[in-house]
């Protein structure tokens, strides 16, 4: 599932398959948040493979990742206290609606942050940040065709840098932010409502009804440097387009495109 921090910013559809679910979770608590069936957990291996076999409109919830991941099977600290949510929607591989979920599962967050009074900004494609803080990341998993797993993770009350000390003065909390944080139940009603309302724009509406939206969510224009699996280009970057891809422009000022999926890597140097 999404982490609370990790080193670097990472790409944003992950490819899976339906790895073994080590069972470090007993049976889940199941009710109902709005139209989601919510199965909650204290502890499992990762939200987003619990979520795998799940039909849409089902989401995953537990107090503590045993084996949280992202992109490239990197670790994810999953500590407790944070919020480790993953919600099954449905999707169309392929179309510029499925290329585009990503970016709108981080307006959800954004906008959910927001109402609790905590401005944020993406850093491209999953990274929700408080100036260069990170607060909460987003990791999209496919394992089963036209459904895909949004994974969602916030840091809430949790520490992230108590267990890596790596991170210390990477990351932020709402506990640190706020001086009265929502509960995790009361932020998980409020993300999994909004995130059903976005996803509804996106399949009818489009991307496009969502793309000021998201690009608003920049803030300034940043130079940034794109590892594209070892080729390194740098320019402004100018937000994204409709079908989800990057708009760079170089020194030269000529703009340029790039997928997604070329992109390994992407670092703000300013």
């Amino acid at each position: 599932m999404a982490p609370s921090a990790t080193r670097e910013s990472e790409g944003n559809l992950a490819a899976a398959s339906p790895l073994s679910r080590i069972a470090d979770a007993a049976s889940p608590a199941v009710s109902r948040v709005g139209a989601w069936t919510l199965h909650e957990y204290d502890r499992c291996t990762s939200t987003n493979l619990m979520a795998a076999g799940l039909p849409a409109w089902n989401a995953v919830r537990s107090s503590e990742q045993s084996a949280g991941r992202g992109r490239f099977q990197r670790t994810w600290v999953s500590d407790r206290g944070g919020l480790w949510l993953s919600a099954v929607v449905p999707t169309q591989p392929g179309t510029p609606k499925w290329r585009f979920l990503p970016l709108a599962v981080g307006l959800t967050v954004c906008e959910a942050l927001a109402s609790l009074g905590v401005k944020t900004r993406l850093r491209w494609p999953n990274d929700v940040l408080v100036d260069r803080q990170k607060l909460a990341g987003i990791l999209i998993d496919q394992f089963i065709p036209q459904l895909a797993v949004a994974g969602i993770g916030i840091n809430v009350s949790n520490r992230p840098e108590d267990r890596d000390t790596a991170l210390h003065g990477q990351t932020t909390s709402l506990a640190s932010l706020l001086d009265e944080p929502p509960s995790l139940s009361e932020l998980t009603r409020q993300v999994l409502e909004r995130l059903q309302a976005t996803c509804t724009t996106l399949e009818t509406d489009g991307p496009e009804a969502l793309l000021p939206r998201v690009n608003g969510l920049w803030q300034q224009r940043r130079t940034v440097k794109l590892d594209l699996d070892g080729r390194e280009v740098r320019g402004g970057f100018e937000g994204v387009d409709a079908q989800g891809r990057l708009l760079l422009s170089p020194t030269d000022g000529v703009r340029q495109i790039f997928e997604p999926q070329d992109v390994r890597l992407l670092r703000e140097i300013d």
